[in-house]
């Protein structure tokens, strides 16, 4: 079973949606969209635009489209693409159609061309610093450029001859006439066009001017049939802005752009979209800012957006994060307004929960030491069924190799113990899982005094079945036997950051300076055969040590690689990080 967030959990967008259908409002419909630009790979704060977006939609009998915001064309790549498609489909949500905001163009355009007829629109020839020095600032309102009132017709001649590409990069822009002395500064004329002389991934170099962002957004939205756009908190001051181009253009009240619509096969708009912000999902110990994450990759800090140790969900899904987990980490999270900071926790608390359920056990030792059973016969060998989850008999039991040597964890026999020590020591007893009491009788030590093996007897008495099997020890330790087990690389990975806040540079540091140098430790343990023939992203707990996964592209037969999804528990907390 795994744990799913439930589709009516209750929160202030989805009341939305519920009002505005008992009010008819959008004609019942519901059409949401996730919108990401292709120029990064996703991570875990997308995961709940993801889930709410895709949730909601399915939730109300709507649909949900995939659109990607490929209007600049510098940054973004068909790689980025792909990798979303598959982050999206792994979290476990599929799209009604898969939109581009580059199908849209022509369209783009077109109103670009109806707002300059209207006079609400104008080429602009300021360079990019003297745009900002005319903007002025939070106190202190802007100045008009001194090309906001040219005529509509030198505009259109402008604006048509940047489409051809008269101009180089930067010498015009397209701007809007709204209000330069508005205290919201999104609304002091913005840019609409820029011109990029770049080669785009969908269009060829059919285009040489790209639309902004907050201008192509809402009219994809009102093309698409957007019911309820759902966007993060960062564009709660861009609202105004999103509003005011659908007012103006009029999309579903002009005849010439819905004809156009119309023939380029697509649904000419009936209603106006509304946009809804909600706080984004914030995580300590993580940076989420796409900018530096690239540079970890591109600085090789990591080893790809896909790291283990990357917040990205191709990086969570190789680390071995189920997807369900990321589901109920934004369940759990909720939906508001306010935004707050996570405890990475929280998330491995998460990961523990599912993982815990739903995988299965394995015998498995990451740091060797070897035992051996001497009063057992050189060549004994016997097989011992053990069960493959101890809290669900659905998943049934597996044969276990068992031998006279056998590998053990180093941590878990101490020379000289300290106070509390509950496992091998010499002349003290142990339960072998599955197997019975053993009694360290003598140590193997190499030239500079360090214990290579530890000899014990069995009390066969001990054995499970036998009247003895019930004697009471402190500990109980598992064990590979050294015959059969299955060499392998074991990848114990933590959080990339030593620090709760990476991005806090109040001491001059900054997120590089904080990098976790124990965030990666690679080791050859021993595993026993069942977990070694195990398919990659495969997911074990083994035991007593923690969830580990067959790394999804360098496991394979003969050749295990597991990484440590998470431990057993909290390390951090216990040793007071967090």
């Amino acid at each position: 079973m795994t744990h799913e967030a439930p589709l009516q959990n209750n929160n202030f967008i989805r009341q939305i949606v519920v009002d505005d259908r008992a009010a008819g409002k959008h004609e019942g419909r519901v059409a949401t969209r996730f919108p990401p630009e292709p120029n990064g790979y996703l991570h875990i704060g997308h995961a709940k635009s993801i889930c709410l977006n895709f949730g909601i939609a399915r939730e109300f009998g709507g649909r949900c489209n995939l659109r990607f915001d490929d209007t600049n064309p510098t940054k973004e790549d068909v790689e980025y693409v792909e990798s979303i498609k598959a982050d999206v489909r792994w979290l476990g949500f599929d799209w009604d159609e898969l939109r581009h905001a580059s199908d849209y163009f022509e369209v783009f355009y077109q109103c670009a061309e109806k707002l300059i007829s209207d006079g609400k629109a104008f080429v602009c020839d300021l360079s990019a610093d003297e745009v900002r020095a005319y903007r002025g600032t939070l106190t202190e309102p802007g100045r008009n450029s001194p090309f906001r009132d040219r005529t509509v017709e030198e505009n259109l001649d402008l604006f048509r001859r940047m489409r051809a590409g008269e101009f180089p990069d930067g010498a015009r822009t397209v701007r809007l006439k709204i209000d330069m002395s508005s205290g919201n500064i999104n609304l002091r004329d913005p840019a609409i066009y820029r011109i990029r002389h770049v080669e785009h991934q969908n269009t060829g170099d059919a285009w040489c001017i790209y639309p902004m962002y907050d201008y192509a957004h809402c009219i994809s939205d009102a093309v698409e049939g957007i019911t309820h756009s759902l966007c993060t908190l960062e564009f709660e001051d861009h609202r105004p802005l999103y509003d005011w181009c659908l007012r103006e253009i009029d999309l579903p009240h002009h005849p010439e752009l819905t004809a156009s619509l119309t023939a380029r096969g697509l649904t000419a708009p009936t209603g106006t979209p509304q946009q809804i912000e909600f706080s984004r999902l914030n995580l300590d110990y993580t940076v989420m800012s796409k900018r530096k994450l690239m540079a970890l990759v591109d600085d090789h800090l990591v080893d790809g957006w896909d790291d283990p140790r990357m917040p990205t969900l191709s990086g969570v899904r190789r680390r071995g994060f189920p997807p369900a987990a990321l589901r109920l980490l934004c369940d759990r999270v909720g939906v508001t307004k306010q935004n707050s900071v996570i405890e990475f926790s929280v998330l491995e608390g998460c990961v523990r929960e599912e993982l815990d359920v739903n995988a299965a056990r394995r015998l498995a030792v990451i740091d060797p030491l070897k035992l051996v059973i001497d009063n057992l016969a050189a060549d004994h060998a016997e097989t011992l069924s053990f069960p493959n989850h101890p809290k669900n008999e659905a998943f049934g039991t597996r044969n276990v190799p068992f031998s006279r040597e056998l590998w053990i964890e180093r941590e878990d026999f101490m020379e000289v113990p300290p106070k509390g020590f509950h496992r091998l020591v010499p002349g003290g007893e142990v339960r072998l899982r599955g197997v019975g009491i053993v009694r360290c009788e003598s140590l193997d030590k190499d030239a500079d005094g360090n214990v290579v093996a530890v000899h014990c007897t069995l009390d066969a008495d001990t054995r499970p079945g036998l009247p003895g099997a019930d004697r009471k020890v402190k500990g109980t330790i598992h064990w590979v036997s050294a015959a059969q087990a299955v060499a392998a690389e074991i990848r114990l990975y933590d959080r990339l950051f030593n620090v709760a806040d990476p991005d806090d540079d109040s001491d001059g540091k900054t997120y590089r300076d904080h990098l976790n140098p124990d965030s990666k430790r690679t080791v050859q343990g021993w595993l026993e055969p069942a977990a070694a023939d195990a398919a990659p992203e495969t997911a074990f707990q083994f035991e007593r040590l923690g969830f580990f996964v067959a790394d999804r592209y360098d496991h394979a037969t003969g050749r295990p690689v597991f990484n440590r999804a998470v431990t057993l528990r909290d390390s951090w907390a216990k040793a007071g990080k967090n």
